[in-house]
């Protein structure tokens, strides 16, 4: 019970900080899940992150239903979805509230106009991480290059910027280089 209770708290206290939604909110992820949890490694952050892009539904729900499930089963799934969305359902409540009541609520917009560049640093964050913890294997020696990964970066930033290729086409062509190197030996 200790444990779903921790799941709720934690997911909770990232809920009610996550302004700027998934990729701003990795940041937070990694440090409370990650790093003082360890409920979860860099490299599963990676892959949540990666699955969340195919799957419905925002990053931070995904990652709290998977870390979830991982932690304390299907229990623990429902716990850490329920308390990532809380703080946000709560909030749109009350601004809901307060527009309905009030109007144009002018603070609340200059807020906003604070917290912008806030959230650009904060997914500036979460993209180096990310590209260093997909693209580098750190061992004992030091770290080395994961070439299937460099190799589908590189074909997947050339398609997105030279094409107007659907998103999905491009995960499968980064899936198919991954499949390209796991049968065939390099």
């Amino acid at each position: 019970m200790n444990l779903l209770i921790t799941l709720f708290v934690t997911f909770m206290l990232i809920g009610v900080s996550a302004f700027g939604g998934g990729y701003a909110v990795m940041p937070l992820i990694q440090n409370y899940i990650v790093e003082n949890h360890a409920w979860i490694t860099m490299n599963e952050l990676a892959d949540i992150t990666s699955i969340s892009q195919m799957t419905p539904g925002p990053i931070f729900i995904n990652a709290a239903t998977f870390v979830g499930i991982k932690v304390a089963g299907h229990v623990g799934g429902l716990v850490a979805t329920v308390g990532s969305v809380l703080p946000s359902f709560g909030l749109v409540l009350i601004l809901g509230y307060l527009f309905a009541k009030h109007g144009d609520l002018y603070f609340i917009q200059n807020i906003m106009k604070g917290l912008r560049p806030t959230i650009v640093g904060l997914i500036w964050v979460a993209a180096i991480t990310l590209f260093t913890s997909s693209l580098f294997i750190t061992n004992p020696d030091g770290f080395s290059i994961e070439w299937p990964a460099t190799l589908a970066f590189i074909v997947g930033l050339i398609i997105s910027m030279k094409t107007k290729w659907d998103t999905l086409i491009i995960v499968l062509c980064g899936a198919g280089i991954g499949l390209l190197f796991y049968f065939l030996p390099f």
